[in-house]
């Protein structure tokens, strides 16, 4: 797994806590793609049985052979989010952490409807099961393709927040003015209701349900058809332009976790952590409080 959100969580000081926290979070080693691939495996066919549980045929024809993979995988992921608490220095940090959230929505519903019977006579565990799907986004955690997306939308958010600025401000405009042209009487009710109409226009949605009838109207709308055109392409060529740097830029080494404070990603000719500045442990073999052996 690429370092990212907890690369800040702290490495226990205890051997064998550490050697979890190596498993768990550094999949640069044997043991951690294997524990990787477990959980990635567990994911997807979990996912699959919520999937399936949710047809009433094949809920009521499998419904013993359901609720026991259902229990295994929840046992399972309660001893993976056991785990990665016990492998964490700042474990209140982690459990309120996106994926920390997601690892507990992703085997709460089990338990709720084992202690709580009484929420089959009043949702039919319906909402409950429908909570079991987070445990998708715990994909990401694993995916290096998915992190460097992540990656470029966070480096592109200043971008993306202005253009979104300006079509809100375009949509405001542009509804009003709808508004003002074509009135009650043609659908546009409100103002809101003329801003929610450019909003479909602009997106090139266009339910249909509330249509411009005159022709300043019409040539209004197909302005706004034309900006919507070219408006789409742009949040997408700042995220392609940002993912297309990452892709150039020079990789990284998967090095060992700090094992002061947890961090990752250093340098490849990083002696000390860039965070806290404790000695890094090499996996090259090169003290860190040494310098390094001249080239041949």
């Amino acid at each position: 797994m690429v370092p990212g959100n907890e690369s800040d969580l702290g490495k226990p000081p205890q051997p064998w806590r550490r050697r979890m926290h190596e498993v768990i979070f550094e999949s640069e080693t044997p043991e951690g793609r294997v524990f990787d691939k477990v959980i990635i495996t567990a994911i997807l066919v979990s996912v699959a049985v919520v999937i399936i549980d949710s047809v009433p045929e094949l809920r009521r024809d499998n419904r013993p052979l359901l609720d026991g993979v259902e229990w295994f995988f929840t046992v399972l992921f309660t001893v993976e989010y056991i785990a990665r608490l016990l492998s964490v220095q700042r474990q209140l940090k982690y459990a309120l952490s996106f994926f920390g959230i997601v690892d507990l929505l992703s085997i709460l519903p089990t338990y709720l409807a084992y202690f709580f019977p009484e929420m089959h006579a009043l949702i039919d565990v319906r909402i409950l099961r429908l909570l079991r799907i987070f445990r998708i986004f715990k994909l990401t955690d694993y995916i290096v393709e998915y992190q460097m997306l992540g990656a470029a939308l966070a480096a592109s958010r200043r971008k993306i927040m202005v253009f979104l600025s300006a079509v809100l401000m375009m949509v405001l405009v542009l509804g009003t003015l709808l508004y003002v042209v074509e009135g009650p009487k043609h659908g546009f009710e409100d103002i809101p209701t003329s801003v929610y109409w450019a909003i479909t226009t602009i997106t090139t949605v266009g339910f249909g349900d509330i249509t411009p009838k005159t022709d300043v109207g019409r040539f209004i709308a197909s302005v706004i058809m034309l900006i919507g055109w070219g408006t789409l392409a742009v949040p997408t060529g700042i995220v392609t332009a940002e993912m297309t740097a990452l892709r150039h830029a020079p990789p990284l080494p998967l090095l060992h976790a700090c094992p002061g404070c947890g961090a990752t990603g250093h340098a490849a000719d990083a002696r000390f952590c860039r965070a806290c500045g404790v000695p890094l442990e090499r996996k090259d073999g090169v003290n860190a409080q040494a310098p390094p052996p001249p080239p041949r």
